[in-house]
């Protein structure tokens, strides 16, 4: 249902966003209504209330937890290979919700902008973020919007949150690896940092990989449904599978390791790294999901996930010991041991 208001004339007549676009007046509203309620069109954000609001028994039917996360994203450029800020906004936040076995549902979605950004660009992102969100088969159901002056921002940020449902027979925590799990990633790492360094252009390197920026609740589900049991969960964004697999070790009191052999990595992307200095453990991916599993459902799991769009590439990249404990060592592809440790600083700022 959409709710007429004599505020709206329904059209947004302007070329770039200006300061009364955040004034709280007619300009906002015809902002506000052209182009994201018309945009995001969900049944929700049309009623324009200040909240969205949602029946507690039809949540019940799902699970018996509900998962909230949130975060924010100012990736530099917006726009980049296989993706842009709005698709990464909406597969980000997805993608936290899901690592922990919720059923994704609802988005929120609140916009900075830079006075003087156009306006055909924020349709472009309103629209990417629409059909990322029909695709993952969640709503976005409320928002807000602030403009700033030129140069208190780069063009634009957006902030996300996110509600889903548990069901009651997962149970998923860092906290919850055990000596035996197989360590399970399901494609090629480092796409996403790799994507993002192209479309900066500054460094004169040319490659055509393009963003993993996708979706992965789709394919948890499926997991979760081939293994309940599944003991730890993560998607590997900044600082890459290295950060993700240290949160576990230290976290569980274990030790993890894997194989350089079986890391799945881009020729492209290894190419890069080596020319910059850049380790692929530590870039980012915005469609990697790192799993810890037990040992005899890891088969299973893997069929699975070979068997989705999102999981064609999976690999088993390593177990869970008992010793030394809080390490994550690599075993080389020359035969050595190689301590995995959590990175220092950035290796690149802004991807996300």
């Amino acid at each position: 249902m959409r709710i007429n208001n004599p505020l709206r004339s329904g059209k947004l007549n302007a070329e770039k966003i200006t300061l009364a676009h955040g004034s709280g007046g007619k300009s906002m509203h015809d902002l506000i209504d052209d182009v994201f309620v018309a945009g995001f069109d969900s049944p929700e954000l049309n009623l324009l209330e200040d909240q969205a609001r949602f029946d507690i028994d039809s949540l019940l039917k799902l699970g018996d937890r509900l998962a909230m996360t949130t975060d924010s994203y100012v990736v530099d450029p917006l726009f980049f290979p296989g993706g842009d800020i709005g698709k990464l906004a909406v597969t980000g936040t997805v993608n936290d919700l899901a690592v922990g076995g919720a059923i994704p549902l609802y988005l929120t979605c609140g916009m900075i902008i830079e006075e003087g950004f156009l306006i055909e660009d924020l349709r472009r992102i309103v629209k990417s973020m629409k059909d990322t969100a029909d695709q993952a088969g969640v709503r976005i159901v409320t928002g807000d919007t602030k403009v700033v002056h030129k140069g208190a921002a780069d063009k634009l940020f957006i902030n996300t949150a996110g509600v889903g449902v548990i069901p009651s027979t997962i149970n998923i925590g860092s906290h919850l690896a055990e000596p035996g799990d197989l360590v399970i990633c399901n494609g090629y790492i480092g796409d996403h940092g790799a994507a993002i360094v192209d479309a900066r252009g500054e460094l004169a390197i040319e490659n055509n990989i393009e963003t993993d920026c996708t979706c992965l609740n789709g394919l948890i589900q499926e997991m979760l449904t081939a293994c309940p049991q599944i003991h730890c969960m993560r998607d590997a964004t900044r600082g890459g599978i290295a950060t993700v697999l240290n949160e576990f070790a230290q976290a569980s009191q274990c030790s993890i390791r894997i194989k350089e052999t079986s890391l799945p990595i881009r020729k492209e992307v290894r190419g890069m790294c080596e020319i910059l200095g850049l380790d692929p453990l530590y870039l980012a991916n915005e469609g990697k999901v790192v799993a810890l599993v037990p040992k005899n459902f890891a088969p299973s799991i893997l069929n699975v996930m070979k068997k989705h769009p999102e999981g064609i590439h999976s690999q088993i990249i390593g177990e869970v010991t008992e010793s030394p404990a809080n390490r994550v060592i690599m075993n080389t592809s020359f035969g050595g041991d190689r301590i995995v440790d959590i990175l220092v600083g950035e290796q690149l700022p802004r991807i996300c």
